[in-house]
């Protein structure tokens, strides 16, 4: 895993890197030597001045032109790897706008360029190499990078992180301003930091024998004045979106794909406020659940009647569907209504027949059930509820064509 997640590091801005021949079988890597001139990152940390911006920068809010970017990118899987084409185009156009007005003039001289960006989208072109095409998208690895212009060591850094508990991959490379928009760098070095051992294990490329193909530039199309947004591509045409302050729903995503904290994430944006009031109107429409608290334990019958698994359809009139596809060639479907308890976000589902397809064969099935549904927060992407003490997180479905 860590060894194949090095071309992810190296993407993320980037260059494409071969795999090490190093075994996978093991959680452990040989260590190809100590002496290695690595120099620790935590020693290019921005002057006082700078880190203040960055502070600043994560309080800041969004343009309108902004948040359309951020909205339409909720949901996006992998960091572009999956994505209909309808919402793909949404992003594409997002980020036209954004490159078309004014952000920070000459971004490579502004402060706001400087300290940790996180990767939440890249197009994937096809000069792009498929290590950068498969390892950027894998959504349990978040990916990094790190900008550190006004040191005595400029420097651009790719991280991806594995896990709080495994570790990272670092990979380094000296940063020159080359004008108010590109950066020019070269990789030279880059290695692991696993938790589970006192020392880096430095990652066995010979960059020195790479020649111009561990050089690359990085243009800036835009950054935002908030230095929250950074739109950036290069030399390989690619595009990537960064981000400083992360989207909490980004970060409930992410939380499910890693599969730590999601309860926890869950607690910040429902105590947030930062959704709409549910009603029919806004519960209306197709969705798939991401995430429940508990989904063992029941029959398939009681699993489907209370959507615990796949898909739900709501509609304006308050009629509900649950679909569930256990396996390939079955699918279970439970039917009932829904509606509003009170002035509150509570709901009261009621389901009251279900059906058991097996090829071309549909058999009766009972999926009655009673349930007390409460929003803790919904937007046009995101829904998290609580059905019967258990905490679900749907998305809504956007169409494919």
């Amino acid at each position: 895993m860590a060894a194949t997640a090095a071309a992810a590091a190296a993407a993320g801005g980037f260059l494409n890197l071969a795999p090490p021949r190093v075994p996978t079988t093991s959680p452990y890597f040989p260590l190809f030597g100590t002496s290695y001139g690595w120099r620790s990152r935590r020693q290019l940390r921005l002057c006082p001045l700078l880190a203040a911006s960055s502070v600043e920068a994560g309080e800041a809010s969004y343009t309108e032109p902004e948040e359309a970017l951020l909205e339409a990118l909720v949901g996006v899987q992998g960091r572009g790897r999956a994505v209909a084409p309808r919402q793909l185009q949404e992003v594409e156009s997002a980020v036209q706008t954004l490159e078309a007005l004014e952000g920070v003039p000459d971004p490579t001289n502004s402060s706001l360029i400087e300290g940790n960006w996180k990767l939440i989208f890249t197009t994937r072109p096809g000069t792009a190499s498929p290590i950068q095409r498969t390892f950027v998208g894998v959504d349990s690895f978040s990916v990094f990078q790190e900008v550190y212009l006004r040191t005595d060591d400029p420097r651009v850094v790719n991280v991806v992180k594995f896990s709080e508990k495994v570790g990272e991959l670092a990979v380094q490379a000296e940063a020159t301003i080359k004008d108010g928009k590109r950066i020019l760098f070269r990789f030279d070095r880059a290695a692991f930091t696993f938790k589970f051992l006192p020392f880096k294990v430095p990652y066995p490329v010979p960059f020195r024998l790479l020649g111009d193909e561990a050089k690359g530039w990085l243009d800036t199309t835009y950054l935002s004045r908030s230095g929250n947004i950074r739109i950036s591509k290069g030399n390989k045409g690619t595009t990537f979106v960064l981000q400083k302050s992360a989207d909490p729903r980004q970060m409930l995503l992410s939380a499910i794909s890693a599969g730590t904290g999601v309860k926890e994430v869950i607690e910040d944006l429902a105590s947030s406020r930062t959704g709409v009031e549910a009603d029919l109107n806004t519960l209306a429409g197709e969705w798939q659940l991401l995430w429940a608290s508990q989904t063992e334990g029941g029959s398939w019958s009681s699993v489907t009647s209370a959507g615990f698994k796949d898909f739900q359809t709501i509609k304006e009139d308050g009629q509900l569907k649950n679909l569930v596809n256990p396996f390939p060639g079955v699918s279970l479907s439970a039917r009932g209504n829904i509606c509003k308890s009170g002035n509150g976000n509570t709901f009261l589902v009621s389901m009251n027949e279900g059906a058991a397809q097996v090829g071309g064969v549909q058999f009766p099935m009972d999926t009655r059930g009673e349930f007390v549904m409460e929003i803790l927060y919904i937007d046009n992407k995101i829904r998290i509820s609580r059905l019967n003490q258990h905490e679900l997180v749907h998305l809504r479905i956007v169409s494919r064509t």
